[in-house]
């Protein structure tokens, strides 16, 4: 009997292992979970946690409580400074000391305006750099995109008459994050066609592409195909699709636009609440 109940602690605590963070390091995996729109929580072999423009409220998002769940964060990343994007990082660096990157004049209006934890906030980068996230044993290089990046209302107070309702918060970004023992991702952020992706499979090669598809406010799937052909990467996840009527785009079109460019093979469908090992 003693035997039986040690075997089943163990086979507890083996289940227990797998299903934290230091699991994926073991297994030498990179784990990602998508929440919908263009929300990613990413966790590297070494056990870091990165979230990417952490809207986890997003109505999509099957899971309620993932606030609530979240266990380690280590860095927060946020492309531009809409509130589709801007999401919930300020409750959760509150809940978890996540360090915040973002484009220089954000960090300084997520700070100010905002109320993110200053001695959490890292000094924002801009386009070109490479930054260190070494408690995810990670790397980010910050690329273009091109988009607005405004704070609005409700995130900003109710404008006077004659203020403005929208604070510029610097220039929008993408970010390929280069994982140690895993792989490299791009984050297009929000953003058209533009031929600055060119360039990125020059320096690095994508092995996952995370690209929006919703068309109306950035690429629609046609244009999503034509980045792809150009990134080149290994893989391709469509986002930022959906979660409003306006991002009329879809996985099917986005498919059917990488057939007729050579490209089929590549895309993996996720859903809202999905994860996906590499």
């Amino acid at each position: 009997m003693l035997r039986k109940i040690l075997r089943a602690l163990g086979a507890l605590l083996v289940a227990s292992a797998l299903a934290s963070p230091a699991a994926f390091a073991a297994k030498g995996q990179t784990k990602l979970h998508w929440y919908g729109q263009a929300a990613w929580k990413i966790t590297t072999p070494s056990g870091g946690v990165i979230l990417v423009d952490p809207w986890l409220t997003v109505p999509t998002n099957p899971d309620k409580n993932s606030i609530a769940e979240l266990g380690r964060v280590d860095y927060i990343l946020i492309t531009h400074g809409h509130r589709d994007h801007v999401g919930d990082a300020v409750e959760i660096a509150r809940k978890t000391g996540a360090k915040l990157l973002a484009p220089y004049a954000l960090t300084m209006n997520m700070v100010s305006v905002l109320g993110y934890p200053k001695d959490q906030a890292m000094v924002g980068g801009n386009v070109g750099g490479t930054i260190d996230l070494p408690k995810a044993g990670a790397k980010v290089l910050i690329v273009n995109a091109i988009h607005g990046s405004e704070l609005t209302a409700p995130q900003l107070p109710a404008p006077g008459p004659g203020q403005p309702a929208a604070l510029t918060s610097g220039n929008p970004v993408g970010y390929v994050i280069m994982i140690k023992g895993g792989p490299t991702i791009y984050h297009t952020g929000d953003t058209g066609v533009i031929e600055d992706m060119k360039l990125i499979p020059m320096f690095h090669h994508i092995d996952v592409m995370l690209a929006c598809i919703g068309g109306y406010f950035t690429m629609d799937p046609v244009g999503a195909a034509l980045a792809v052909q150009w990134v080149k990467p290994t893989h391709v996840i469509p986002m930022h699709f959906g979660t409003f009527p306006l991002l009329s785009g879809t996985p099917a079109q986005f498919e059917a636009a990488l057939k007729k460019r050579g490209l089929g093979k590549r895309m993996i469908e996720m859903k809202p609440g999905g994860d996906l090992t590499f």
